[in-house]
């Protein structure tokens, strides 16, 4: 069972607002086992919803469409799906009343432009909008399935979790579609797809893998979709099991919501341990990476952007000298780095970045894309150096992605 997402308006276009409906409909679509083929963001313009009810129509069976359903003259939506189905406008008294209702609780005027709101096309079924004034509107047409709605995000979703998709899983029936993450940092997608290589060829037939990568992750989605939810079950732990043992090394969780971030956070709260951070070229993302996971407070103890020479020394206390003859980017400083800021949080760990986020290397000898993490423990302090490249936010994200990953790998050795 495919469907088509249509959403309506200029302002999409534009770039004025970001098409958050086309996601929010795509997951709650998967998730009773309609499979999205296709989103599609076009003008408020007749002939152009024309073409792609037309073009919609020859993929999926089910095509949902957002916009254009206001009081203005610029919404035209309904009385185009009219025209599309040839099908003449009437006045549904019981949506009129409503908005009445609504209006006379507001204290507002009602006037003819808000009566008009109930003005509908006679051949669809009316979708009753409990929070607004635009209804939706169901249309069956040549076992095609057509569902117009409001483009306000509360009251689409309110109409497609009472209205559409109870209605889309009464007149079908359903397979499942079961969706599996895999959330793995420190190596590339080129690289990760050689090494499971084989294991990707044999997957079952009812089982397909998907790359998402992005700046020092990747994520491995496994998608089972089938009538037997069982054998689809029992089918992902297998292969996620054969998965575990062929880049076991990389993998960090096995969901969504398990980043890295998460995992660090969880691992420190189940050791009792404690971190605080120094950070450079980072400028912070470390700290806000670790800030964003609910009850870090129990184990993240602080942070210092340190982004000059001179907040190096009087905040972290590294030496002027190791800075003049090493250079701010540079083991020695990142190290002194961390060293400071585990002192002066009195914590277990003091994790430092100092390096080159670009467009310029200011001046050091070392490149662009350059950085230094150091990790200080209650054993030691140690460091790495890596190059990431360009261009600055890159650097940026997978600086504090692999400052995490490194700070993981030293957790899971107690």
């Amino acid at each position: 069972m495919n469907a088509e997402i249509i959403t309506i308006g200029d302002e999409i276009l534009i770039g004025q607002i970001l098409d958050s409906n086309s996601k929010w409909i795509a997951e709650e679509l998967n998730k009773i086992g309609v499979s999205v083929y296709q989103i599609s963001s076009i003008q408020d313009n007749k002939q152009h919803i024309l073409n792609a009810l037309k073009e919609a129509e020859s993929r999926a069976d089910i095509i949902v469409l957002t916009g254009g359903l206001g009081p203005t003259k610029d919404d035209i939506t309904k009385h185009t799906m009219a025209e599309y189905f040839d099908s003449e406008m009437e006045m549904n008294y019981e949506v009129e009343q409503f908005i009445k209702e609504m209006f006379a609780k507001m204290n507002y005027p009602f006037t003819e432009v808000n009566r008009l709101q109930a003005l509908v096309p006679k051949k669809c079924k009316v979708l009753k909008n409990k929070i607004g004034t635009a209804p939706g509107m169901w249309f069956d047409c040549n076992g095609k399935v057509f569902v117009s709605l409001p483009g306000v995000p509360n009251e689409m979703k309110g109409l497609m979790l009472t209205e559409v998709l109870p209605r889309i899983q009464k007149v079908y029936e359903l397979p499942f579609i079961i969706h599996r993450t895999i959330m793995t940092y420190g190596m590339g997608e080129s690289m990760v797809a050689a090494r499971i290589e084989e294991w990707e060829d044999n997957l079952p037939s009812f089982i397909k893998l998907a790359y998402l990568p992005s700046y020092g992750k990747l994520r491995l989605r496994l998608s089972a979709k089938g009538i037997d939810k069982e054998l689809l079950e029992k089918g992902l732990e297998k292969e996620i099991s054969e998965l575990n043992d062929l880049i076991g090394d990389i993998i960090v969780g096995f969901q969504q919501d398990q980043t890295i971030e998460v995992v660090v956070g969880r691992l420190l709260k189940e050791k009792g341990l404690t971190i605080a951070t120094a950070e450079s070229c980072t400028g912070g993302s470390i700290a806000q990476l670790l800030t964003g996971v609910f009850g870090a407070s129990s184990y993240y103890k602080g942070s210092i952007v340190s982004y000059t020479k001179e907040s190096k020394i009087d905040l972290l206390g590294v030496s002027s000298e190791i800075i003049n003859k090493h250079s701010v980017v540079s083991v020695e400083v990142a190290e002194a780095m961390a060293v400071g800021i585990q002192k002066k949080f009195n914590t277990d760990y003091g994790l430092s970045t100092t390096g080159n986020a670009g467009p310029t290397s200011d001046n050091t000898d070392k490149a662009v894309g350059v950085v230094i993490i150091s990790l200080a423990t209650p054993d030691g302090v140690f460091s790495e150096e890596f190059n990431f490249g360009k261009p600055r936010q890159k650097v940026i994200q997978r600086s504090a992605t692999k400052a995490l990953e490194i700070l993981r790998r030293e957790i899971i050795k107690k």
